[in-house]
């Protein structure tokens, strides 16, 4: 596999069956909308992996691989425990009051917590970052963009703001402007903590070095703007105080960490492209493995020995 994997665009692009103009729903975390799937790319151009280079890679294949599953297991092992103790026929079920554990599934209300001064300041600063749109006549996201840029391809020239070379980042045109919509200024900077926190993992899933990549690959920009709105959504951080089970035991790890949502969009994003490619997806696929990184995220942060983002299971697949 070459490291920028062959795509195409498809010029009729139909999600779930129904064509999508917008890149997000105001209600779902669905929101692909017509792909441009980059360039073809010369394999002569290549070079040759030497045999220990081939080795290393297969090795931290491996390491990724288990990871993944290890985590699954625990994160699987945990809900049924959960499940054990809060079923309707346990005595701890029966004890406790109806207003604050309402069951159903994953997104059950829970009453809202009381938080140190420490955690509603940073809440309340997360708030205001996810209340910004992109606004590409800003100097300010114009900049960060062009720092996004460098921080992947560092030794290529920048390109001017409306480019066809922004494709190959994985936005839909020319203009990655116009991508950003229900993600906001906080995804291109959740893509930016990314590339300077976790370079290695970065350029790896930038680039698709890992595993039997498909033909159609998912825009890995794009990518990043859905996630930084799944995670909004799945911690309920847009309704005042969260009140979900994922966004309580969010508000833990932001008294810990205050690039807690960062980081977790950084676990995320290399847990969706693991999932990706266990499930040996595809473009059309993407939803589904969205809403399976969700599941599987919402089970770790469910975990009880979860105290920061580097308890999460997951956490192993992004340093590994």
């Amino acid at each position: 596999m070459t490291t920028r994997t062959m795509r195409r665009r498809l010029h009729h692009g139909d999600v779930d069956g129904k064509r999508n103009d917008e890149l997000f729903d105001s209600s779902e975390v669905d929101g692909l909308s017509e792909p441009l799937l980059g360039n073809h790319i010369d394999d002569s151009s290549v070079p040759v992996p030497i045999l220990e280079d081939l080795w290393d890679d297969e090795r931290r294949k491996q390491h990724i691989h288990w990871t993944f599953v290890f985590s699954q297991l625990i994160a699987q092992w945990a809900q049924w425990l959960a499940n054990i103790v809060l079923g309707s026929g346990s005595l701890i079920a029966r004890l406790l009051p109806l207003s604050s554990l309402s069951q159903n599934g994953s997104n059950r209300k829970l009453l809202q917590p009381s938080l140190s001064p420490l955690q509603e300041a940073r809440l309340r600063d997360l708030q205001q970052r996810l209340g910004v749109p992109f606004d590409g006549s800003q100097a300010e996201h114009q900049d960060a963009l062009k720092q996004l840029w460098r921080l992947a391809y560092p030794d290529r020239e920048l390109p001017s703001l409306k480019s066809e070379l922004w494709k190959d980042m994985g936005w839909q045109g020319s203009d990655p402007s116009t991508d950003f919509r229900g993600g906001g200024f906080i995804s291109l900077e959740n893509l930016i903590f990314f590339a300077k926190k976790y370079p290695d993992s970065f350029q790896r899933l930038l680039n698709k070095r890992d595993g039997t990549r498909a033909e159609w690959e998912y825009p890995f920009a794009v990518a990043g703007v859905n996630i930084s709105f799944m995670l909004a959504q799945m911690l309920d951080l847009q309704t005042g105080k969260p009140s979900t089970l994922a966004g309580v035991r969010f508000l833990e790890l932001l008294a810990d960490d205050e690039m807690a949502f960062d980081n977790l969009y950084c676990i995320a994003f290399q847990m969706m492209d693991a999932q990706w490619l266990a499930k040996r997806a595809s473009y059309m696929e993407f939803n589904d493995v969205l809403k399976s990184t969700r599941t599987q995220l919402e089970r770790e942060l469910s975990l009880e020995d979860v105290y920061t983002v580097k308890d999460l299971p997951a956490y192993n697949m992004l340093t590994g």
